[in-house]
């Protein structure tokens, strides 16, 4: 039997796009209609923002560690946490936890190494962009990570806050995400990680300049490989 995922939600349109992935592509290992046991919880995202506005990552790592213990109770296996920011939390929690973690910046690393990156944009929450979540992951792959100057920081940021998580894609805003990422490209960028769990909603391959590298999507997936690799 594939094992019981448990997902930690901090914002839920890139935690519902987990859920959906995982669901969704489970069939192709799984079989029609089918896939791994699936447990969410999720906090309200206001309860994560107080710590993470007052650089209180250990109060972000209380909150992950609590839904931990929720999905454990109910019968998880595995845990994931599809949201980017948070896991500047997560190694403060990984040695306390009652189960263990996939680490959304880990697998991204790996499917960039596997695709031959070797120097990709990172967009996110100017939390993420400006933190310590994926400079060392990437670079023990060989990978450099290059983020966007202050200014488009700034802006990228209340995009995501602003819109984002609110499940509002406008056009305008798309276009925007485009001439950044073509920033990036003409600096030597290769690729750009989509490192914010909504901002696969917003951009894809179709609409970038640059090959992505979508967190979320590639989280599910390395759940689902988690879920049914033989223990």
């Amino acid at each position: 039997m594939a094992r019981h995922i448990g997902i930690v939600g901090v914002s839920a349109e890139g935690a519902a796009l987990c859920y959906r992935t995982v669901c969704l592509e489970g069939a192709s290992l799984l079989g029609r209609h089918a896939h791994p046991e699936v447990t969410m919880h999720t906090y309200p995202l206001a309860d994560y923002m107080r710590h993470v506005d007052g650089d209180g990552w250990q109060g972000v790592a209380d909150m992950l560690l609590a839904s931990a213990g929720k999905l454990r109770g109910a019968g998880a296996d595995l845990l994931i946490c599809p949201d980017n920011t948070a896991h500047q939390a997560i190694d403060l929690v990984r040695d306390r936890s009652p189960l263990p973690w996939l680490h959304i910046a880990e697998e991204v690393a790996k499917v960039a190494s596997q695709r031959e990156f070797r120097r990709v944009l990172l967009l996110g929450t100017r939390y993420l962009m400006e933190g310590p979540v994926y400079p060392p992951k990437l670079g023990s792959q060989g990978i450099e990570c290059e983020i966007p100057e202050a200014a488009e920081r700034e802006r990228i940021n209340a995009f995501i806050f602003d819109e984002l998580v609110y499940g509002r894609f406008e056009e305008s805003t798309r276009s925007y995400f485009g001439r950044v990422v073509a920033e990036g490209k003409r600096r030597g960028a290769d690729a750009v990680v989509l490192g914010c769990t909504e901002i696969p909603l917003l951009i894809s391959d179709a609409d970038s300049p640059l090959p992505t590298l979508d967190s979320t999507r590639i989280l599910a997936r390395a759940a689902l490989r988690e879920a049914v690799r033989e223990r």
